[in-house]
């Protein structure tokens, strides 16, 4: 049985006071986080591409093996209440967690608010039919693969 999660939980208690669950419940499945990006040394700037992680089933969004995601790719980042503000460089623009940490409402179409979780996919905010794997691009070829982000 899943744990209840309590009502509207995102717009009631910080992100610190979050229980496991209601953390993970956050997620809108968009996958935009496992999209690499490229940083740019000298100006730190950010490019989003379209190559996704090699854990990224590229038709769902979703991760293939999150749970033991650390043991296939170190260096994945598990983000908490306690480092996100050292990683809101590269979150997506529409990420929960940042929305939270920044004090600012879910999108309207965040499975949250929409209780169905394709929401996110028919409104055009995830990576579903726009990423490709890491593992089908040459590290050199990088560069062409930059884009916007996805907004809906």
């Amino acid at each position: 049985m899943a744990p209840r999660l309590r009502p509207r939980f995102w717009e009631q208690h910080a992100l610190s006071d979050l229980s496991p669950p209601e953390w993970e419940a956050l997620c809108d499945g968009c996958g935009k986080c496992c999209l690499n990006k490229l940083e740019d040394e000298e100006t730190g700037e950010v490019a989003l591409t379209r190559i996704a992680c090699r854990l990224l089933d590229t038709g769902t969004a979703r991760c293939r093996h999150y749970a033991n995601r650390h043991a296939h790719v170190p260096e994945c980042i598990t983000l908490t209440a306690g480092n996100i503000a050292r990683h809101l460089y590269w979150l997506p623009q529409t990420c929960a967690y940042r929305l939270m940490h920044e004090g600012l409402p879910l999108p309207d179409w965040h499975p949250l608010l929409t209780g169905d979780p394709e929401s996110t996919h028919a409104s055009g905010a995830s990576i579903r039919g726009l990423a490709i794997s890491e593992e089908s691009v040459d590290d050199d070829d990088w560069e062409d693969h930059i884009i916007d982000e996805p907004l809906p």
